[in-house]
């Protein structure tokens, strides 16, 4: 590609697996010899502190709309601005479920290819919204996700679902997984943490990781593991990013009498410290997109257990030779599926050398093919 500018948009960052996904992107395509904006409505306190490691190459670039009051046609309007001034050689628009980019580069006449980046099953995503939300959004992004330069989905379970959606073959939507083992992943890994469950001389702790949102299934995993603890002494720990639903849960587990076993301290920057000793990961979510947490306990070589969700888990587990998948909601399976892992737990080396078709340098090499393939 002659120009040297590639542009990653995001409707927020504030810390999610999605964000991770973005930022090691612009950091590869940095080390390929790119220039990466990193376009957002405004640039959130976590996006300044999360970039400041990141190399001069990548500018964080803000559209002066807080997402509290951010409306559809400023958006369109900044970004038109932004594609006009900027003329990124590609305009990769994560999460953009309503079509901004596009209605953007149509207004402005830019040349750049905005390729839609497809990050969850947008079928479920859209069977929850209600109103004129739940009737507007899928109209919105039929129409211009036919525009697109081009799209990527994470999985092929999401490739399946927006083609369709769109209503087209599934061959003209490209599948690349998500870039998520870094090269200093195993250094991260290997730091120490401040909680004392974690120590060799107390119980083992089964671990999950997530926003604290309905979507995670997070009371799945709880009553799990209520059936597991009366079975075995354990403890179960859960990071990310806290919300109004954390006191659900904490309930919850006061009312199957396994709170004093809990416990949930919020988001961690480093959450790969706390997989690396956990002795098992569990991901209890209901839908995701890929289940970027699954690559990263492997990488530590920690054993897994997921919900066979749409879509992606089945992928990156190998329909289970990875780890074992259990039905969505299912509590009385996915304690049998903990218990057996902790008996059983396949070996450290076999789950990390799988997490290697992950890595942040071959994932980026796939994007930049692709781009090259729509601008020639």
């Amino acid at each position: 590609m002659s120009k040297k500018l590639l542009s990653l948009y995001l409707p927020h960052m504030y810390g999610n697996g999605l964000d991770r996904v973005v930022l090691n992107l612009a950091k590869s395509f940095v080390e390929f010899g790119f220039n990466v904006d990193l376009v957002t409505p405004e640039v959130s306190e976590y996006q300044r502190q999360a970039t400041q490691s990141l190399p001069g190459q990548v500018r964080n670039v803000g559209l002066g709309l807080p997402v509290t009051k951010s409306i559809f046609f400023k958006k369109i309007i900044k970004l038109s601005q932004y594609l006009k001034e900027a003329k990124p050689t590609i305009f990769l628009a994560n999460n953009d479920y309503i079509g901004v980019s596009n209605l953007a580069k149509l207004i402005s006449g830019s040349s750049t290819k905005v390729v839609e980046g497809v990050h969850i099953n947008v079928s479920r995503y859209f069977g929850n919204l209600s109103g004129l939300r739940g009737a507007v959004r899928p109209f919105l992004l039929k129409q211009a996700y036919r525009n697109s330069d081009g799209i990527i989905a994470v999985s092929q379970g999401v490739a399946d679902d927006i083609a369709q959606l769109l209503n087209i073959p599934v061959e003209q939507i490209k599948v690349i997984y998500n870039p998520v083992v870094t090269p200093d992943l195993q250094l991260k890994a290997s730091e120490p943490i401040n909680h004392s469950w974690f120590t060799a001389d107390e119980p083992p702790v089964i671990l999950g990781a997530g926003r604290l949102m309905h979507q995670k299934g997070y009371p799945t995993l709880i009553r799990a593991f209520a059936q597991v603890r009366k079975q075995q002494h354990c403890r179960l720990v859960i990071i990310g990013n806290e919300t109004p639903f954390k006191a659900e849960l904490e309930a919850l587990a006061q009312n199957l009498g396994v709170a004093e076993d809990l416990s949930i301290p919020g988001f961690q920057e480093n959450p790969y410290a706390y997989m690396s000793k956990a002795a098992v990961f569990v991901m209890s979510s209901e839908y995701e997109g890929f289940g970027n947490v699954l690559v990263e306990a492997m990488a530590t070589g920690t054993p897994v257990i997921s919900t066979d969700c749409e879509s992606g888990p089945a992928e990156i587990l190998e329909h289970g030779r990875y780890g074992k998948l259990v039905p969505v909601g299912n509590e009385s399976k996915l304690a049998e599926a903990i218990l057996a892992t902790l008996a059983n737990p396949i070996g450290s080396q076999t789950l990390q050398q799988r997490a290697q078709d992950f890595t942040t340098e071959a994932i980026a090499q796939d994007y930049l093919t692709y781009f090259e393939k729509l601008i020639n």
